[in-house]
């Protein structure tokens, strides 16, 4: 691969990464169907199809062992959709080595280190060892009147699934359809849904009916236990024509897919004596070139996105000086002009408000890509440990930043290993205590406003409180006489301490389940914070709660001291008039009662260390900003509305320093550091003592 451009380089390891997500997520929907023995046939087609497309993508890039391994699975997996295998546990267990194997292929080819890989090589004795098993019987002949041009056409494996359907006693129907070539990506996509919720597609072609300029017509041959009447009720239409293909009489013998292409009922030949191959040759390509459309979809380098929303957040300053030019003409009595200036800014701000939301939902992808691997992840460590484990996904369709999503890896997974580590029991004990032996955890986004939780919940031993604050003490992280102050969710928040682990044994997968402080960590460091809600013998449930984007964002302006700051408006549920007299103290915190109920509150020229001007107002705001169920009062001297900003990362001294998400361009030239709400919330609701030191105080 060394004479390709970085560009093609680039493009191939994207493209082979999306064929083995693809291929894993195959692998997990034909475990989840649980047919042992009797795969899918669709799923198998699919993930020999995706390992088939990644051997051609290898071959065409010169990646040789890329190349080998997809042509041994190929041939595995063929044996699989051929019906000469089936599909057992231990195949699945093979199948599943070969994702990771074929990400350890894949890095080495990115690397370009030739050195052996022992993954591969224990792989190849795998799939040596397994074989491709023996080519089924296929008995019972073709019963049916099936066209002899659509025989001469049916692929090795479209063959096979004919036998097999006519084997079960299935039905054949013809569905002759017609399309709009404009839309026939979608129309096709409609009716094979429909379709295959009464039976399985065998093949489809076109009718070599001649296609006007706008359609095309093709037949869909279906096998379906269904009457024709409940085919037709389902799927019949103006533009679509269901038949039942009838039976052949049993005298004479009905010829084979061969043979029938010399029978009467076969189409007459453009040219005369050509032979069958070159016919079937002809009708496949007509039907890849009919079927053949343009790619929906392309490739954008987030590098690329994100120079586009650094435009936009140019052109965000340029809407503020347009509406602040206006109100100055206005103030200036020039009326007519005033309008002409805000007629023009309405317009740019809508045209400026598409753009944003169009770049934005570019940027965005479903939460799917990360909880597939953590499903496989999920089934490798359940294995290890010899539990049995039921990963519920739910809301995987849920879109969020692909930056975000990039930085999630890792503490989901670490979260999934620590839930079937510590928190599941062992079968026994979950028998003794009338549990089922096979435990539960269920994965859950959803979007709530502005931002998206993620669930992690299990049915296992939960958390026992007093254990976790007597470790807490042994390792000296806490004050005995801190412990009497403690709520509830701050005991089970000391979990999220750096060393501590109720478990006094190591375990090969997670250790003692150190490491928890790095996914509070890590979550911070995307906008997120993360809750935990456990009840002994019953469970642990850990919701995380992050933005949804980190890119551009709607902030509310404020103004403490002569610094000016956005508060993400994301995490703003309100703001109210601030008194000194609204001060008290509680347990060494500042805090206002706001409709009954204590709030928190911090005092930002107190954190920040902000110079106190002589003209400071004696009066101020109170921002109420919440992630979760936890709230902050931010105490600032002047609002100054809603902006929508571009988040700028901060330079290398500043990179550290808690409390600050970036920095955003404000119209007069002036730069404004935006506040890490997460983290504030975070570090001063932890502790009353020492919140500077552990946030790092910026010195104004």
């Amino acid at each position: 691969m060394a004479d390709l451009t970085d560009k093609a380089r680039e493009e191939f390891f994207s493209e082979a990464s999306d064929i083995i997500e693809n291929f894993s997520r195959n692998l997990l929907a034909l475990e989840g169907a649980g047919r042992d023995g009797e795969p899918d046939p669709a799923l198998v087609n699919e993930a020999f199809r995706a390992v088939h497309t990644l051997k051609g993508l290898a071959g065409l890039f010169g990646a040789a062992r890329l190349g080998t391994l997809s042509h041994r699975l190929e041939d595995l997996l063929d044996a699989l959709r051929l019906g000469r295998r089936d599909l057992t546990s231990e195949v699945l267990d093979v199948l599943f080595s070969a994702v990771d194997v074929f990400t350890v292929v894949l890095d080495a080819e990115r690397t370009g280190k030739n050195e052996p890989l022992p993954s591969l090589d224990a792989l190849y004795a795998e799939l040596e060892r397994l074989g491709t098993g023996q080519a089924p019987d296929a008995g019972g002949g073709l019963d049916y009147e099936l066209d002899a041009g659509m025989l001469a056409v049916l692929t090795e494996y479209e063959e096979h699934r004919l036998h097999a359907n006519i084997q079960q006693n299935m039905r054949l129907y013809r569905l002759r359809v017609q399309f709009d070539l404009a839309s026939i990506d979608k129309s096709l996509d409609e009716i094979k849904d429909r379709a295959r919720q009464h039976g399985e597609i065998i093949t489809y072609l076109p009718t070599g009916s001649a296609a006007t300029a706008d359609r095309i017509e093709l037949d869909i041959l279906l096998a379906s236990k269904s009457d024709l009447a409940t085919l037709i009720g389902a799927l019949g239409s103006d533009n679509v024509v269901v038949e039942e293909i009838p039976r052949r009489q049993r005298s004479p013998e009905p010829p084979t897919p061969a043979e029938a292409t010399t029978g009467a009922a076969a189409p007459p030949q453009e040219e005369s004596g050509s032979p069958l191959a070159v016919a079937g040759e002809r009708a496949i390509a007509d039907r890849e070139r009919s079927l053949k459309s343009l790619t929906q979809t392309v490739r954008v380098d987030i590098r690329r996105l994100d120079h586009l929303m650094n435009i936009v957040g140019e052109l965000n300053i340029v809407r503020s000086s347009l509406s602040r030019l206006s109100d100055r003409v206005r103030s200036e009595g020039q009326r007519a002009l005033a309008a002409e200036l805000t007629r023009l800014h309405r317009a740019f701000d809508r045209r400026l408000s598409e753009m944003q939301e169009g770049i934005l939902e570019v940027r965005m992808v479903p939460l799917g890509q990360v909880f597939e691997r953590l499903a496989r992840v999920a089934r490798q460590i359940s294995r290890e440990l010899d539990k049995e484990i039921r990963l519920v996904i739910t809301g995987a369709e849920t879109e969020i930043d692909k930056l975000i999503v990039e930085e999630l890896s890792d503490p989901l997974m670490h979260m999934i290993r620590n839930a079937i580590d510590h928190g599941i029991e062992p079968k026994e004990q979950r028998a003794a205590v009338g549990k089922p032996e096979a435990g539960t955890i269920a994965l859950n986004a959803y979007q709530k406003g502005s931002h998206v939780m993620i669930e992690v919940e299990d049915d296992g031993r939960g958390i026992d409180e007093t254990s976790l604050v007597n470790k807490a003490l042994k390792l000296g992280l806490i004050e005995a006489s801190e412990v009497e102050q403690l709520t509830r969710e701050e005991t089970l928040g000391l979990v999220f301490l750096p060393g501590l682990s109720t478990r006094e044994t190591a375990s090969d997968v997670s250790g003692r389940g150190v490491g928890m402080d790095i996914v509070k960590t890590n979550i911070a460091k995307i906008g997120g914070v993360i809750d935990v809600h456990s009840e002994v013998g019953i469970g642990t449930k850990m919701t995380i709660t992050l933005p949804i984007t980190l890119a551009i964002v709607s902030a509310l302006m404020v103004q403490v001291s002569t610094h000016v700051f956005a508060v993400p408006l994301a995490t703003v549920s309100e703001a109210l008039n601030f008194d000194r007299e609204m001060v008290r103290t509680v347990d060494g915190r500042e805090v206002i009662t706001l409709r009954g109920s204590t709030l928190p509150i911090c005092r930002l020229e107190r954190l920040f260390e902000l110079e106190r001007t002589e003209s400071a107002p004696t009066r101020g705001f109170v921002v109420v900003v919440a992630l979760g169920a936890r709230r902050l009062g931010l105490v600032v001297d002047h609002l100054f509305g809603q902006e929508d900003i571009v988040i700028k990362p901060l330079g290398k001294s500043l990179s550290r320093v808690r409390g600050f998400a970036g920095a955003t361009e404000l119209g007069d030239q002036r730069v404004g550091l935006v506040l890490d709400t997460a983290a504030l919330i975070e570090e001063v609701l932890s502790s009353s003592d020492g919140v500077r030191e552990r946030l790092g105080v910026m010195h104004a």
